[in-house]
């Protein structure tokens, strides 16, 4: 797939086709912004490299700080001082974001640093970015999982530069500047240098190495050169005290030279930064080729993972981009925690725990699984050492800072891990911090109340005591088992019986109807309150729109009102936002698969697009882009369940490459609808399954477990233009109803 991604795909304002049908009943509370960025990454790597221009929020573009409707541009171009690492992709509303080490090649003065210049010739593909200066500086990025390495190629000049700002940090916006609390920076000579800056109590540390023959190096302060210096120490620094500092290597340039910056990171000090950049660069001059390529090669075999057969280009290319923006985060890198000392796995960047919990998670335990088990190795060790499972983990300390999001959610990750018999982590210790973790923060009120506001959250405690039981009875902690399992069927108290609904309450994005067809353990009594199959399908359709007259979304600087009267709709969030991303395929547990058919049918069509503006709202870390891979495949993942949901595919054919195999996903009757038409003018789209067999043997139920996809097998889906009895019964699993991890029926 390494061919059809495009990195600009969600850097712009949501430019979509006007939605037609279903889709255009569907409201979009949150910006209208992809919020990715084109930038050179490495898959889950650590490092990243990015023009800045400081824009929100991920340091690249035009647009400042937004929180609904069309985003506000911030600058009327796009424009960079310079080149930074470590973005985020596609996540929002967190102010301060990363963007260290600037590296600025100028033919100006030094005073101008922090000018920023147009962007001209923008390429992007995955592992490399490049883009012309208005300068006349023709700008190449890559990087390795450790390192990135820049390339200048200069008009003719008589006193270039090449300047490293390592006091940059953060964005352009109001408060949203990353101020370094100590610093050294040390110049070596012969075009080497190296230095730690401690952001967000986080030591990162730089070793970097330039090609410059001929060219001078030193050390300036306050955009002041230091004559003779060859290190800064700067013990204490305040926003008011804050001067910026770093290196400058500067020379004649003749037309057309090449300049090659090798930087090498870590968060365990200089030494090891330098170690790094030796491992990926190795002795050749110049390594930029050899890291792009080698990256490239990660890349591929990455992509790879995930193949669809025919499709229009433009939905190829839509799903490549996918695949691609869902592996970029969570960040899992080797020995390189800064807050304990032993070696082994540590990850940061899971910045969006509460979506990509939902979608990401299952995809990587799929088709990059030792690195799965990397990640939730490193959240047992981050439990150990700060407390608690975080719900959204930094390169900064503190695991708690996103507490109001979510509760207990990487309990569902271990508990699909351990369904799959995954080996590397010591599932007894992992259940300690399991059970523990339930007890803390909102857990309390939890455990002595068995409800707890925000209601989700009670959602999210009741599940994952279910998840948490699930291992434990595995491992032969009965007992343990029955209490946790008692306790998990509280999530009955989060709702109101004279509404099958929600009970009122405040909410972390959204309000009750968003949050009141998640995918809970016990679907088959959460229908039953709600007064049976009917009544809960017809709940489903009043949020999705059946029937309803078109909206028209938020604009720029939307009115209260007018956002109030959005709200006001309790409609299905169109995928602009995720707190009911997984609802479509609650029709499955009412019998009516062919509802979930006509729903993701319509955002596969109308929600998605190409171009810098196809995203329909922040990508949040790969979770939208991951929950458009698993649509797009037939398949849904119900994260904590050992469970997939089967619906019709948007390929004829496809292939998940599973440990040591492969599910391939095939169909008769496919009928290519192409992104932005849903064919009504044509032919009616075919998007119904009538039958389906699993390795040739008759399949009546809309689910699978998870652990058959993983072994790998054939499952055959026969489409129609019509719905069908086909998945109405047997039901998906339920508490109530079902043994625990039940295989799928033949």
């Amino acid at each position: 797939m390494f061919g059809h991604v495009d990195p600009f795909i969600g850097t712009a304002a949501t430019d979509l086709p006007a939605g037609r049908g279903l889709a255009a009943t569907w409201w979009w509370p949150k910006p209208q912004v992809g919020n990715t960025h084109p930038g050179a990454t490495s898959p889950l790597g650590m490092v990243s490299a990015c023009a800045y221009s400081g824009a929100y929020p991920t340091g690249y573009g035009r647009y400042a700080k937004s929180t609904e409707g069309v985003p506000e541009e911030l600058f009327d171009r796009l424009q960079a001082s310079g080149f930074t690492h470590f973005q985020q992709s596609g996540t929002g509303a967190i102010r301060k974001y990363y963007n260290y080490v600037r590296v600025t090649p100028m033919v100006q003065p030094l005073d101008v640093l922090g000018d920023a210049w147009p962007l001209h010739e923008e390429v992007a593909e995955p592992g490399y970015y490049a883009a012309t200066l208005d300068t006349g500086v023709r700008c190449e990025l890559t990087v390795g999982a450790k390192v990135a390495v820049h390339r200048y190629t200069f008009p003719e000049c008589g006193s270039a530069r090449v300047v490293v700002d390592l006091s940059c940090g953060g964005l352009a916006i109001e408060l949203g500047r990353t101020v370094p609390l100590r610093a050294q920076v040390e110049s070596m000579g012969h075009g080497r240098a190296q230095g730690t800056v401690v952001m967000e109590g986080v030591p990162l540390s730089v070793y970097l190495e330039v090609d410059s023959p001929g060219w001078r190096q030193m050390l300036w302060y306050d955009r002041r050169l230091v004559h003779g210096g060859t290190r800064l120490d700067f013990d204490s620094i305040r926003h008011t005290t804050l001067r910026p500092f770093g290196l400058m290597f500067m020379g004649p340039a003749a037309a057309g030279q090449a300049i090659e910056v090798r930087l090498g990171f870590s968060l365990r000090g200089c030494d090891q930064a330098r170690d790094n950049l030796a491992r990926e660069c190795g002795q050749g001059r110049p390594a930029f080729d050899a890291v792009r390529t080698r990256t490239r090669t990660r890349w591929g075999a990455h992509l790879d993972r995930v193949q669809v057969e025919g499709g229009t280009p433009a939905r190829r290319t839509v799903f490549g981009t996918a695949l691609y923006h869902a592996l970029i985060k969570p960040c899992v890198t080797d020995d390189e925690s800064p807050f304990w000392p032993a070696s082994g796995p540590y990850a940061f960047d899971v910045c969006t725990m509460w979506d990509i919990y939902k979608t990401q998670l299952p995809l990587l335990a799929a088709i990059a699984p030792d690195r799965a088990v990397d990640l939730l190795e490193s959240l047992i060790r981050v439990c150990e050492e700060e407390g608690n499972f975080p719900i959204g983990y930094r390169m900064a300390r503190g695991a708690d800072r996103f507490f109001r999001q979510g509760s207990a959610l990487v309990h569902t990750a271990l508990a699909d891990a351990h369904a799959l018999g995954r080996a590397g982590l010591d599932w007894n210790w992992a259940l300690v911090h399991m059970v523990d973790d339930l007890r803390r923060l909102y857990g309390e009120d939890f455990f002595e109340h068995g409800v707890v506001h925000p209601i989700s959250h009670t959602l999210d405690l009741a599940y994952a005591h279910h998840c948490t039981a699930q291992v434990a009875r595995a491992l032969n902690d009965r007992r343990l088992a029955e209490d946790l399992a008692e306790r998990s069927r509280q999530w009955a108290n989060a709702f109101d019986p004279a509404t099958g609904l929600l009970r009122d309450s405040e909410f972390y994005e959204g309000g009750k109807w968003n949050y009141s067809f998640r995918l809970l353990h016990d679907m088959a009594a959460r229908i039953a309150l709600a007064g049976g199959d009917q009544a809960f399908a017809g709940m489903l359709d009043r949020f999705f729109g059946f029937g309803a007259a078109p909206v028209v979304q938020p604009g720029r600087r939307p009115a209260v009102a007018e956002m109030a009267a959005g709200y006001a709709l309790n409609r299905f969030e169109g995928l602009n936002n995720e707190p009911d991303m997984e609802a479509p395929w609650a029709y499955h547990y009412a019998g009516r698969p062919d509802r979930t058919a006509e729903v993701v049918h319509a955002a596969l069509t109308w929600q998605f697009g190409t171009g810098p503006g196809g995203l329909p709202g922040n990508d949040d870390s790969g979770g939208l882009s991951s929950w458009y891979v698993w649509a797009s495949l037939g398949l849904f993942p119900v994260a904590g369940q050992n469970l997939f949901l089967v619906n019709a595919p948007a390929f004829p054919r496809s292939v998940l490459r599973v440990g040591g195999g492969e599910f391939v996903v095939e169909t008769s009757g496919h009928r290519e609808t192409p992104i932005g038409a849903d064919g009504l003018d044509r032919d009616p789209p075919v998007r119904y399954v009538q039958s389906a067999t699993l390795d040739g043997e008759p399949l009546a139920a809309a689910y699978l477990s998870a652990t058959t996809v993983h072994r790998g097998g054939r499952l055959h889906l026969r489409l129609g233009p019509e719905p069908s009895a086909w998945g109405r019964h047997p039901r998906p699993p339920s508490l109530s109803d079902l043994p625990p991890n039940p295989e799928e029926p033949r």
